[in-house]
């Protein structure tokens, strides 16, 4: 482990990501291209109620119509096939790929037709005729945790799927003994990733092999078991192909009940079945929404601006289903006091059922938000104090010294150097002339004002969240693979278990065993075989893969190297310490002796009776590894969620049109680290994505319903993604703090950028109105929210 890059050959050198080449000549590997003989296609039905009891459904007219095959319902789907999982306890909250009985959101899928084509598919569902009776529905979160709110699946009892608080030190003590506190409320509003690629999946089913064949744009743990479970087969009949480019994710390529459908459908029409969404269908019903939630805070503190404790009840809208969305509740616990030495806690986290569209797990999964809260905190700590903000923050950082640091819900901060990284964001920034610019800006008439957010990226999942929620999950395994395979005539190939999801695993692992192995990285090639031939995988989630994959792979290529090692000892009759491998070769220390790659190579391949007594001939190794530090279940509700944090901090100066309302973003600083960088185009393109991410759910993104629990944003007409006219350049300060528990010091990126800019551009924003005496409290900021709050502010001061 070294902060160094120059302590290594190819770990953290300037190499090009090995998957770009494909995709920029245009030949990924999409579901899309996946054609199959005799393949059927399906077009689903939508509810257009929030909330209503399905009568009946005549689907003779759809069956008559040119090319259609079948038409599937929800009643007839549920008897062949089983619930799908629920993260938490809550077995009267089933679902199924198709409403049965009653419809809980608009958009919810009623019925499935199959055709020769989607367009004839398409059209058959326009004579599909649902008789409907409306119920009463409830959209909004706080209303659905009344008792008298109507009821989302009333077998349940109530909305409410989670309603748990923790208390960790003493909190009342320490409000009781500072002597100032304050209270605010935030919102959260619901945006997601959006990808350009909609979820898809191919299945076929071999009714004499009795195998299941799946191609699906995935990215979450454990499908194919998933699978099985639900459709009542052995998990060895479901073969998953993982060799699909997914087309962009970060979370939300989930895809349960599309796979469940298609594969119920192939199975009984013996047929290929082809569910591809269109933009519709993914908006409004694919289950890719995120978090929606109301934070409520309070903050106790000195005069100084310590903060000594604090209180947060997070309320989340989680559609009609549970499925994963109580769980984004579970993961800011881990850092649930920021990079702040906040002394005690008190959390209540809450989850309902609504009528809405379900939440699905989304890039962050849920420490953006909270990471939101948090920073509004601090920023309104520095403006009762009337101190800077980053004086603040700089007040309350934990220190470098005090690592690995206990925070008071039992996660221990492995390793970071806060106040470093922003002095030399300050330093890059000329942070003193950017507050001269701002005051320059504002004395030309126009509004402007400097955002600061301070956040960790915890990294490296695990699913100690999920015992701490819900107390029957006693999971704490959360493991990834990697094996390895050096041929006869000497090429390696690595295999590795889980999707391309577009965070460059393919140059991840062979970056690392090129560093291992001291042979190029480009000369190793990385495969991904069907799930029946992988060993565990729990996929790209939670940042982890740099550091379950990598470590992997690490362990595996040094189980490979101390092979190479223990043939050459044994040919040169020394010991092992005896030796040295160095670029392939092995050189005996003691005398001039070496045994080159070529030479191992054959040996192990070719001369039994040249190798140590008990070797198996042949150069293949395996490493499953277990999460750092992630071997307990949860105590008296502390747990050790991730093993790394890594450690963000934004600087935004915005100018805003006073008439307008339009935000500028005029300069944007991260400084950013994430311990050692093992290939810096995948960590810069992580940052860079992310921080557009953030932009638009600050400023523009979000699914809204009306009244009548209609979702108006089905489109991107409605649903406003940032382009690069608003992704303003970016500049990055590195810095490298590494992490004690990984093989070369490395820690998660994949969720960075998004987790602070939401926060940085929001305290921008708030900085440039602060004079108005009005302010922000819900994301997105609009522009006509902005300039409807400053007409009105200039009104009331006429």
């Amino acid at each position: 482990m070294s902060a160094d890059p120059s302590a290594f050959r190819f770990v953290s050198a300037n190499r090009r990501v090995r998957e770009d080449r494909r995709f920029v000549v245009g030949r990924g590997n999409y579901v899309a291209d996946i054609v199959r003989e005799g393949t059927l296609h399906v077009a689903i039905l939508p509810s257009q109620y929030p909330s209503a009891r399905i009568l009946s459904i005549d689907s003779s007219a759809a069956l008559a119509m040119p090319g259609v095959h079948y038409v599937l319902t929800g009643e007839e789907l549920a008897a062949a096939v089983d619930p799908l999982m629920n993260g938490l306890d809550t077995p009267n909250v089933k679902r199924y790929p198709l409403a049965v009985g009653q419809t809980r959101y608009a958009g919810e899928w009623v019925a499935a037709v199959v055709a020769e084509t989607r367009a004839q598919a398409e059209d058959a569902t326009e004579k599909l005729r649902v008789s409907y009776e409306p119920l009463p529905f409830v959209t909004d979160a706080e209303q659905a945790l009344n008792s008298d709110s109507p009821p989302v699946h009333p077998a349940h009892g109530s909305n409410v799927l989670l309603d748990k608080t923790f208390v960790w030190g003493e909190v009342e003590k320490d409000f009781a003994e500072s002597p100032r506190h304050l209270s605010f409320r935030v919102v959260w509003g619901r945006n997601s990733t959006v990808p350009i690629e909609t979820f898809g999946v191919v299945a076929s089913w071999d009714p004499w092999r009795e195998i299941l064949d799946v191609w699906a744009s995935i990215q979450m743990p454990k499908y194919p078991d998933q699978i099985a479970r639900a459709l009542r087969i052995p998990a060895n009949n479901v073969r998953v192909h993982q060799d699909v480019d997914v087309g962009g994710s970060y979370g939300v390529k989930r895809g349960i009940k599309h796979t469940v459908l298609v594969s119920h459908l192939s199975r009984r029409l013996g047929r290929p079945v082809r569910l591809i969404e269109d933009r519709l269908e993914n908006m409004r019903g694919g289950d890719q929404h995120g978090p929606e939630r109301i934070f409520d805070v309070d903050i106790a503190f000195n005069d100084q601006g310590i903060v000594k404790s604090m209180k947060m009840r997070a309320l989340d809208n989680a559609g009609g289903y549970a499925g994963r969305a109580p769980f984004q509740l579970g993961k800011p616990i881990g850092a649930i006091v920021g990079p702040y030495k906040i002394n005690s806690v008190q959390y209540r986290a809450q989850s309902v059922t609504s009528n809405k569209a379900v939440q699905e797990a989304v890039r962050g999964f849920g420490q953006s938000p909270t990471n939101y809260a948090i920073e509004t905190a601090i920023d309104k700590v520095a403006a009762a104090i009337g101190v800077d903000p980053v004086e603040v923050r700089r007040r309350n950082f934990i220190r470098k010294d005090e690592f690995p640091y206990l925070i008071p819900s039992g996660t221990r901060y492995d390793s970071g150097d806060y106040h470093t990284v922003v002095e030399k964001v300050l330093t890059h920034v000329d942070y003193a002339a950017l507050q001269k610019e701002r005051d320059r800006i504002r004395a030309s008439g126009m509004l402007a004002g400097i955002g600061i957010a301070a956040c960790l990226e915890p990294s490296g999942g695990n699913s100690s969240f999920e015992p701490l929620l819900n107390e029957k999950n006693t999971t704490t395994t959360w493991m990834d693979s990697c094996r390895i395979n050096i041929d006869g005539v000497g090429f390696v190939t690595v295999t590795i278990h889980t999707t391309s999801a577009g965070q460059g695993h393919e140059t991840l692992v062979a970056t690392v065993v090129g560093e291992v192995l001291e042979i190029d990285p480009d000369s190793i090639r990385v495969v991904r075989p069907d799930s029946l031939a992988s060993l565990p995988s729990n996929t790209p989630v939670g940042s982890r893969m740099a550091i379950m994959l990598g470590g992997a792979a690490f362990h595996a290529a040094q189980k490979l190297k101390a092979k190479f090692v223990k043939i050459a000892a044994h040919q040169f009759g020394c010991t092992e310490d005896e030796v040295g491998y160095s670029n392939g070769r092995v050189t005996a220390t003691k005398s001039s002796d070496h045994l080159g790659w070529a030479d191992l190579v054959s040996i192990a391949h070719r001369n039994f009776h040249l190798l140590p007594a008990g070797m198996e001939p042949g150069l293949e190794t395996t490493h499953v590894m277990q999460v750092p530090t992630g071997d307990k279940l949860p105590e008296n509700g502390r747990v050790q969620m991730y093993p790394c944090h890594s450690f963000e901090f934004h600087v935004v100066l915005i100018a805003i049109d006073p008439v307008l309302g339009k935000p500028d973003i005029r300069r944007y600083v991260i400084g950013h680290d994430c311990g050692t960088v093992i290939n810096p185009h995948i960590v810069k393109g992580m940052t860079l994505g992310g921080i557009a991410h953030g932009i638009g759910a600050a400023l523009l993104e979000e699914f809204v319903y009306d009244g009548e629990g209609q979702m108006l944003t089905q489109s991107f007409m409605d649903y406003l993604l940032p382009s690069s006219h608003e992704i303003p350049k970016v500049e990055i300060v590195h810095h490298c703090t590494p992490s004690p528990y990984t093989v070369f010091g490395q820690k998660g990126s994949g969720e960075s950028g998004y987790l602070g800019a939401p926060a940085a551009i929001s305290n921008a924003i708030n900085d440039a109105v602060r004079s108005l005496d009005i302010s922000f409290a819900k994301l997105p900021i609009r522009i006509s929210a902005i300039s409807d709050a400053v007409a009105a502010a200039k009104k009331n001061n006429q």
